[in-house]
């Protein structure tokens, strides 16, 4: 090889090993887009179970037999109406041996106190007479005033005797007040279980159930991600199956303020009126729950994020230079995610990021085609 042909086989070998430097130094065209910053305002789907206001079994309160029942399952009721009878002849025996047992103690009373009145009196005049020496004997002054003395505690234990004796009367008499049953508040029968003839007890099972539906509750297990946005008074939609049409509405009114621990949820109440009592308690909601935030997040095209095994982040440019920008994401709103980072509205970002964009290569960034 003479020297000219060594001298151009070397010049080659240099450009080949410089080329690749040269591909480096020239900028890689990107896509990109810029960080929008707006409102978190969504609905996310949550179902939720739909039951009675208010909910009671009615139970026997005394051992007796069912004499009649003035409902049946559908039917509607109002408070205080009567709802069935219940039969205990030895709970009206009881009433009557209370109730002679307070004539009697009466009786007894009188009588003391009249004795105790002509005692007294005795005893009164007595001492008027030994006034004057001679006329009445000490002794019998003093027991008379003793005799009077015995019976006014007698009077006394009378009259405690007569305000227990009308004390068991009173019971007696509250007890035989719960051989009719009534309708604690408005609603509906639901699950009636006796008969006339039945023999009931507060052992035994309840007779009748009473739902409230003219209001219900709507229990809905908010998931610990969108519990900030619990408001008391919000109102909420939900549908149900029975009416897919249709759209109701429910107010957000009892917070549990507490999660729990395996589904990491939130219990939620909210009030429904029901007037036209179209719902029914047990009904399944599928609940538009809202998402927002206390004030404007930052949003980037999904495309943006990268994500590998070890970091998550979107690529942006700024004077040219690629930068990584570790980032979280939050909620899919109109086609963009929600990230939380070291981000600033209005900054440069790569629309379809990858980790092949490297930390501080040189970019040339052009507006992404629509």
């Amino acid at each position: 090889m003479n020297r000219w042909t060594w001298l151009c086989s070397a010049l080659m070998a240099l450009g080949a090993a410089a080329s690749p430097l040269l591909a480096q130094q020239t900028p890689m065209t990107v896509e990109t887009v810029t960080v929008v910053a707006r409102a978190l305002d969504k609905a996310v789907s949550i179902p939720g179970d739909l039951s009675a206001y208010q909910a009671v079994n009615i139970h026997a309160k005394v051992s007796g037999f069912v004499e009649s029942v003035a409902v049946d399952r559908g039917s509607w009721v109002k408070r205080g109406q009567l709802l069935a009878r219940v039969s205990a002849p030895e709970l009206h025996a009881q009433r009557a041996e209370a109730d002679a047992r307070v004539q009697a103690v009466r009786a007894q009373q009188a009588e003391a106190q009249a004795r105790m009145i002509a005692a007294v009196n005795t005893a009164e005049r007595l001492e008027a007479a030994s006034a004057t020496p001679g006329v009445v004997a000490g002794n019998d002054l003093e027991v008379a005033e003793r005799a009077a003395e015995a019976l006014r505690a007698q009077v006394e234990a009378l009259k405690s005797s007569g305000a227990a004796a009308e004390a068991a009367a009173r019971a007696v008499a509250e007890l035989e007040g719960y051989l009719q049953l009534t309708a604690p508040f408005e609603g509906v029968v639901t699950e009636r279980h006796v008969h006339p003839g039945s023999l009931v007890s507060q052992s035994s099972g309840p007779m009748l159930r009473i739902e409230q539906t003219s209001r219900l509750r709507l229990t809905v297990p908010v998931p610990e991600t969108y519990v900030a946005a619990i408001a008391k008074g919000r109102a909420v939609d939900f549908t149900v199956a029975a009416f897919p049409d249709q759209t109701f509405q429910g107010t957000i009114a009892r917070p549990a303020h507490s999660l729990d621990i395996r589904t990491r949820s939130m219990l939620v109440e909210l009030d429904v009126a029901n007037g036209e009592l179209k719902l029914a308690p047990g009904m399944f909601a599928e609940v538009r729950w809202p998402v927002s935030r206390a004030g404007k997040s930052l949003f980037v095209p999904v495309s943006a994020v990268v994500r590998t095994s070890e970091r998550q982040f979107v690529v942006r440019v700024r004077n040219g230079v690629a930068e990584w920008v570790d980032v979280r994401r939050g909620e899919m709103s109109d086609g963009a995610i929600e990230v939380f980072g070291n981000l600033q509205e209005g900054d440069v970002i790569v629309q379809r990021g990858n980790d092949e964009i490297r930390h501080g290569a040189r970019v040339s960034p052009a507006a992404a085609k629509s």
